[in-house]
């Protein structure tokens, strides 16, 4: 028997260990047990550290049972697994990945891509010959179901391996995932399903919502990887912080952080806050051009991709960047990962944090450069989540009814169904499980004839009765649906170019809207002039002013998370045993001195009058999302006794109230405001003390595109933000008057209440806030804690240069203060 047959004779799993073996590997346990589950039919989860070799553990069952059948030759001309990853950026990279492994392994399967990127003649290529392995989105694979042919091409497939799950979850692309699983287990019951996940705090749960069943396997990764979180202390600790910096008081420190190895990832929160960086390092460090680079979302797919092949080679020293590179991409010789400001969740701390140090045994650093002096309690806190592994948990969706209207249209866009089938489908899936009969009959009925408001408008009857069958009756329809298809909901975008047509990305269409010709701002890394609007491309050239606008593109106030904000509130009273402590102990010391720093069990309210009028603080340390609601509320219950009008500020540690007029607010009179032990007369007065119809008009404008009512235009032809939400702040308008009862208005309400105010959170605290020891101060001067929120209020009606200067005097008096001046 020659060495090559003897060779083949090997069963997969024993192939697969020569693998290992020939480059001096050894599987770990975890991916022993993903393996033989995959073998087994099983499906399941599988929760590892980020860089501990989940993709071998994913991929190799289903190629072990490919080498098993020996097709190194010759190919099933099929498609057997599907890959699925939430970012279209990483599927490139993980096809590349997945092709190595069975080219090394000798087997003849070709790994294909799917996404909006994939030209028209790739995608009819895999049409003819399909590849054994499709890596795609959920919105590609989802477009394949609405078309037939493509659809029975997903007929036999053996398994479905979905990529950080955790991504998905607890949003509608994560409801849209388990749809598009639903379908194709109905057209193969014996479909396998993997999920994996690095960072996440429910497990279970985010099985069997993969799985839509309580069974499936659950496996833990186990693997030594060492996560070292440490922070950059200020040299100068100022008493009296605010949020309002950018962090660069730090930049020396972070070039010689950058300079120590060689090659690091600077994240930050927000794309603008990431150009301003760049730019910053660039004009300190003018000869590191050519190995610094800016890499976020509104970029040109090309010069990211250039980038991540910069990062790749070990060409760039750094890179400044966001979310973008958040997840998936195995970047070698990123040796370091720094944080600007707070990471504000643990397990986006503990994700951006494995960028570096991607492979099994190796260290992940990343450092924590502060923006203001409270970002070290922040820091700290996520540092001490980690080492005890306490990260947030993702709560599933629960039947958001325009992806479901969606979904219905999308099958019928395909072979068509019965109702009765597909209700049975959905309801497989544990965000539908609940879903009522007379909640199926509105869903039908909104796409046959659009419901009670819109049913003498053609454009709104989609779908129609033909042989038994739901179908789309028209093809033009079915054409607009199916550009449609997704529910990534995403503010109107201009496209930015050179005169010379060069593309550069894309940015808000309200922020160009408010640029007149000649206006600069930067963008890319590059400072731009603009030239002139051509339908939805702003014209540029190279600019030579110095000073800019950056676009600030929304999203850059994340609240605290849960489990971040419990961590913080746990250190406050915390030993000085960290650096970061220590640096903040002056600050600690001052406000405990003028006030009180709040236990757990206690709540810390300050009352101090000045010019302005009277003024409340209260710390809940419960995230700016909950503090913005509670204030609100609380003025709203405040001022139905008294006659009173309130300024409002909030942030992730308290908020304030202000009025002109003294009012009552002492312990009992807060208990009483405080008082909520109906949810149901909480959600009423939070919402009249909301402008709640302007917020809810809002949230509408993304449920009606994801539900098909607004159609966003054909290619090159797309239409203005401002076109679709007048289309949308229309249809609410009609809805409310002659539809009050729509079911879309009332997911409208929900959706504000649950993603915007945190509405399961803030009752959480209100529970937890009847057992609290109320402590009430009434301070000297304005403390460390409140100082933020006094700043935060006077933002809203100061430029950004004036507000700094006056802020200085601000420090500057109560320092004196302070020091008994």
């Amino acid at each position: 028997m020659t060495g090559k047959s003897a060779e083949t004779c090997k069963s997969g799993l024993q192939q697969i260990h020569a693998w290992f073996e020939l480059r001096g590997w050894q599987a770990f346990p975890f991916q022993r047990e993903v393996w033989q589950a995959w073998r087994a039919g099983h499906s399941g989860l599988l929760h590892a550290p980020t860089g501990a070799g989940k993709t071998l553990a994913a991929f190799l069952g289903p190629v072990s049972l490919a080498l098993d059948a020996q097709p190194t030759l010759h190919a099933p001309r099929r498609l057997q697994i599907v890959w699925l990853t939430p970012m279209r950026a990483l599927a490139n990279d993980s096809a590349h990945a997945l092709q190595s492994v069975v080219d090394a392994l000798g087997l003849a399967w070709r790994v294909g891509v799917r996404t909006g990127d994939t030209p028209a003649a790739e995608r009819a290529r895999q049409d003819r010959s399909p590849p054994q392995v499709l890596v795609t989105t959920p919105e590609s694979l989802t477009l394949m179901l609405s078309q037939p042919a493509r659809q029975m091409a997903l007929l036999d497939i053996d398994g479905v391996i979905v990529d950080e799950w955790h991504e998905l979850l607890g949003s509608k692309r994560g409801v849209q995932v388990e749809l598009a699983l639903a379908r194709l287990r109905a057209l193969n019951p014996a479909l396998r399903t993997w999920g994996m996940s690095a960072t996440l705090g429910n497990l279970e749960e985010a099985r069997d919502t993969l799985l839509a069943s309580g069974g499936g396997v659950l496996v833990h990764g186990q693997v030594s990887k060492t996560l070292h979180v440490e922070s950059l202390i200020p040299d100068v600790m100022v008493r009296f912080p605010w949020a309002g910096h950018l962090g660069f008081s730090q930049i020396d420190a972070v070039i010689a952080a950058i300079e120590a190895v060689p090659g690091t990832l600077v994240f930050t929160n927000t794309r603008s806050q990431s150009e301003l960086w760049y730019q910053a390092l660039l004009a300190r460090r003018p000869d590191w051009a050519g190995e610094l680079a800016l890499h976020h979302g509104s970029i040109d797919r090309s010069v990211r991709a250039w980038v991540e092949q910069g990062l790749r080679s070990g060409a760039l020293r750094c890179v400044v960047c966001t979310s973008s590179l958040d997840l998936g991409v195995d970047f070698s010789p990123v040796a370091q990962v720094l944080q600007i400001g707070s990471p504000k969740g643990v397990a986006r701390l503990a994700q951006r944090a494995g960028r570096s140090g991607h492979a099994p045994g190796q260290t992940s650093r990343v450092l924590c450069v502060p923006t203001h002096a409270f970002e070290l309690l922040e820091s700290a806190a996520a540092r001490v989540a980690l080492q005890a592994q306490r990260v947030e948990a993702r709560a599933p969706l629960h039947k958001p009814l325009d992806v479901l209207v969606q979904h219905i249209v999308t099958m019928a866009s395909g072979p068509g169904f019965v109702p009765a089938d597909l209700l049975a489908e959905v309801r497989s899936t544990r965000s539908y499980a609940g879903l009522q009969d007379d909640e199926w009959q509105w869903a039908l009925g909104f796409v046959q004839h659009g419901g009670q408001a819109l049913q003498a408008y053609p454009e709104y009857r989609k779908v129609c009765i033909q042989d038994g069958l739901w179908r789309v009756g028209e093809a033009t329809i079915a054409r607009r649906h199916r550009m449609s298809i997704g529910t990534i909901v995403s503010d109107g975008a201009m496209e930015v170019r050179f005169l010379r047509g060069m593309r550069l990305g894309q940015v808000e269409e309200s922020f160009i809207a408010r640029l007149k010709k000649g206006d600069c701002f930067s963008f890319a890394g590059r400072t731009l002039e603009l030239v002139r609007i051509e339908g939805m491309s702003a014209l540029v050239k190279v600019a030579s002013a110095r000073r800019a606008l950056v676009p600030r593109w929304w999203g850059g106030k994340m609240p605290l998370s849960s489990e971040l904000a419990a961590g913080v509130r746990r250190l406050l009273h915390a030993p000085n045993d960290m650096a970061e402590l220590r640096a903040l102990e002056p600050i600690l010391a001052l406000q405990s001195r003028w006030s009180a720093i709040p236990v757990e069990d206690s709540l810390l309210v300050e009352q101090m009058d000045t010019r302005e009028g009277h003024h409340l603080f209260v710390f809940p340390f419960e995230g700016r999302n909950v503090h913005g609601a509670l204030a609100a509320v609380l003025a709203w219950r405040l001022s139905r006794d008294q006659p009173l009008s309130f300024s409002m500020a909030w942030n992730d540690y308290g908020f304030e109230l202000l009025s002109p007029e003294p009012f009552t607010a002492d312990e009992a009179t807060l208990r009483a405001a405080l008082d909520f032990s109906d949810p149901a007369a909480l959600r009423h007065d939070l919402l009249a003390s909301l402008n709640a119809a302007e917020m809810m008009r809002r949230q509408f404008r993304e449920i009606a595109r994801v539900a098909g009512l607004v159609f966003q235009g054909f290619p090159g032809a797309n239409k203005s933000a401002r076109q679709v939400q007048v289309s949308s702040s229309l249809l609410y308008d009609v809805f409310t008057r002659f539809d009050p009862d729509n079911l879309l208005l009332r997911q409208a309400e929900g959706e504000v209440l649950t993603r915007e105010l945190e509405f399961p959170r803030l009752c959480s605290f209100l529970e937890r806030v009847r057992g609290m020891r109320f402590l009430m101060r009434t301070p000297p001067a304005v403390t460390p804690f409140a100082f933020p929120l006094l700043v935060e209020r006077l933002r809203e009606r100061i430029s950004s240069e004036t507000l700094a200067d006056r802020v200085g005097r601000m420090q500057l008096k109560l320092e004196q203060a302070a020091d008994g001046h």
